[in-house]
């Protein structure tokens, strides 16, 4: 079973940025689509950002003009840049994968921005 392996979270200060990546440990086929989500304490988890098979890609609201998706010319890894964070960027980020008939999840990784 393919597992995706994320990696960049930690502690920063409000203002500052992080990257987070994700991996395959394995090949995936037929790929659709790659996307992160982020969970809050107590809330639901929530979608972020993705990016499809062909390279588009969509910004929540909540976080457009300062996080950017983004993949590796392999298309194996993709990235998150989180720029300007804010203390209600606190969560834990999930990666997802899509394909035609299985959704992979990484295991999250915590951002925590303090004030």
């Amino acid at each position: 079973q393919v597992q995706l392996i994320e990696s960049g979270g930690g502690l920063v200060q409000t203002g500052e940025s992080l990257t987070l990546s994700c991996a395959p440990s394995g090949r995936i086929y037929g790929i659709t689509r790659r996307g992160w989500y982020r969970q809050a304490a107590g809330k639901q988890r929530e979608w972020v950002a993705f990016i499809t098979y062909n390279g588009s890609t969509s910004i929540a609201d909540s976080v457009k003009g300062r996080f950017t998706i983004s993949r590796d010319g392999a298309k194996s890894t993709v990235y998150l840049q989180m720029n300007s964070l804010k203390p209600e960027d606190t969560a834990v980020y999930y990666c997802q994968v899509s394909t035609v008939g299985v959704t992979y999840w990484g295991q999250g990784t915590q951002v925590t921005v303090s004030s």
